[in-house]
């Protein structure tokens, strides 16, 4: 392995290869560096390892693993490719497409033999648009395996928390699974255990002394098993080190010029830089210039995704990528606002929206979407609709049966309290939907038929109007239990509920515009020697499309590998 070197004047650091950013993309790229023999710097700009991955649910989508088969999905090149053609199509340049599907495979089997990273895929998760030829039921989508917190020892405190709508009693992890038991745990004896493990193995924790659980799940176990791989191999990686520039010599990026203490510091990188450090979601001026309207600062991504990373690579020479379907991908949002001006979001991706009885609205009381389509496909339902009727809010309302089966948002079922909620002006409750509507200034004769139409359709168990239940995506995020079908029920039983969502993300879709290798590219399209990006920084290779579940890891994971790999081999 290179070693690291000390520059003779200045006392700065020489690396082969620098990585800026500690997400999955980021991480996949020291990684692979270190393991091809070459030495590396990570550097990461907060105080905490992880990015967007962390704090994300964690899914991978590569196509073409090798663990398809096993699941009970047997794949070909031919079928996923029509698939992203039937999706993605021109939105991305057919070469990063067919790179990425010729890659993401080996980059799960790369990993899975050379690290602590571990993917599993899924035996059954349907593509988001299951109607069109090409799509899978399973096995393209992975999850990380559990992990334990208490295996990073001291550096447990140095992982990003994942957010709180994926803990409850105030720091325990769960997966969908997970809430499915604590939520049965009085009706079924499995899971009454599964849920006392749970409970207990989180008493012990907090006991010991640890700040939250540390069984990890989700995209916290994603972002955990990278870093412990990082640990393990003994990668140096810098917190609280923003990037200030790249710094070019003869048209080739090498080095970095970063803030370390207070002070200005200057990192060679002998074989490239690799520029990870999440998109531009909290970015003003990026947002201004991307986004559609109307849109706020309504981001699920941590704060400090502000763009330097895309900032700093324009600077040096490289373009924005072009041609793409949305700027971000979306996620709808509801926000309380607390007693001291901050505010907390939840994302509606999963849980309820699909369940028996929601359904969404716009401000003539009207629906306007597939309440149970994908939280991407939900925002693009607002923005078309808003283009006649103002949807910006949208509004989710439910009855008195479904909350307390699967509460709304932030609002918990099973009777929990609700009232500081309502006091915030987050939850709206009502004795009628009539009253709801004045509450909530829509229009109530709009708001009433509505629902009574809806309300037939749970009776026949056909949503004639959006077909709410008519894709396997939609009753995969249903009740099964629930008939004649599991993601239509009925809208009558009084008090009613609402909350309010917004056109949020989880991350942004437009980045710098990169070849096969994850080079950025100049105005040219020539490469710019030396400088590779990954995750939100690069141009989605889905074009801001969302054809699955994981197709913002998935991409990270991938070309973060492929763009290391392509440093690690070349001369200097």
């Amino acid at each position: 392995m290179n070693k690291v070197k000390k520059t003779a004047d200045t006392g700065d650091t020489e690396f082969d290869i620098v990585v800026v950013g500690a997400g999955a993309g980021g991480m996949a790229a020291a990684l692979t560096a270190s393991i091809e023999g070459r030495s590396v710097l990570l550097l990461e700009k907060s105080d905490r390892i992880g990015g967007c991955a962390a704090i994300s649910g964690g899914a991978v989508w590569a196509p073409l693993n090798s663990q398809s088969a096993a699941a009970g999905h047997p794949d070909t090149f031919d079928k996923v490719w029509t698939y992203m053609q039937n999706t993605v199509a021109a939105a991305a340049p057919v070469s990063m497409q067919r790179a990425y599907l010729n890659a993401s495979g080996d980059m799960v089997a790369y990993f899975d033999k050379n690290t602590d990273v571990k993917l599993i895929a899924r035996t059954y998760s349907p593509d988001y648009y299951p109607d069109r030829e090409g799509a899978a039921l399973g096995g393209r989508s992975l999850d990380p395996a559990m992990f334990d917190g208490r295996l990073l020892g001291k550096h447990f405190a140095e992982l990003r928390d994942p957010l709180p709508e994926f803990m409850v009693l105030r720091g325990m992890m769960i997966t969908m699974t997970d809430a499915k038991h604590l939520l049965s745990v009085t009706r079924s004896f499995k899971s009454w255990y599964e849920g006392m493990k749970l409970v207990l193995r989180f008493a012990g924790d907090r006991l010991r002394g640890y700040h939250r659980g540390t069984r990890l799940v989700l995209g916290n176990a994603l972002a955990a098993r990278l870093f412990k791989s990082i640990l393990d191999r003994k990668i140096d990686y810098w917190l609280n080190s923003p990037l200030e520039q790249l710094q070019r010599t003869a048209g080739r990026v090498t080095g970095v010029t970063v803030l370390r203490d207070g002070r200005a510091v200057f990192v060679k990188a002998r074989l490239g830089v690799v520029v990870a450090t999440g998109g531009f979601p909290w970015s003003d001026s990026l947002r201004s210039e991307l986004y559609p309207k109307p849109s706020g600062a309504w981001s699920m991504a941590p704060t400090d995704n502000r763009g330097e990373g895309i900032h700093i690579a324009r600077q040096a020479g490289a373009v924005m990528g072009t041609g793409h379907a949305s700027a971000a991908f979306w996620a709808p949002i509801s926000i309380m606002k607390r007693a001291d001006g901050s505010e907390l979001s939840y994302p509606h991706l999963v849980w309820e929206r699909a369940k028996p009885g929601l359904m969404a609205v716009n401000a003539a009381g009207l629906r306007f979407v597939n309440e149970a389509s994908s939280y991407h496909a939900f925002v693009l339902g607002m923005y078309a609709s808003h283009k006649t009727v103002p949807t910006m809010p949208a509004y989710l309302v439910c009855d008195h049966d479904f909350m307390e089966r699967w509460g709304l948002g932030l609002a918990l079922p099973g009777g929990r309290p609700r009232e500081h909620l309502l006091r915030a002006g987050y939850l709206y409750k009502a004795a009628t939907l009539a009253d709801l509507a004045v509450s909530l200034g829509i229009d109530s004769k709009g708001l009433q038929a509505s629902a009574a139409r809806f309300d037939s359709f749970a009776a026949s168990g056909r949503d004639e109007d959006f077909g709410k239940g008519s894709t396997a995506y939609n009753r995969y995020l249903g009740d099964a239990d629930h008939a004649p079908n599991v993601c239509l029920g009925h809208l009558r039983q009084g008090p009613f509920y609402a909350v309010k969502v917004y056109a949020g993300d989880i991350g942004t879709a437009c980045g710098i515009a990169c070849n096969e290798n994850a080079q950025a590219l100049d105005v040219n399209g020539q490469p710019i020697a030396g400088l590779y990006m990954a995750g939100n920084d690069m141009q989605s290779v889905m074009g801001g499309e969302y054809p699955a579940p994981g197709i913002t890891l998935g991409p990270a994971l991938t070309f973060g590998w492929l763009a290391a790999r392509h440093a690690a081999q070349s001369s200097d």
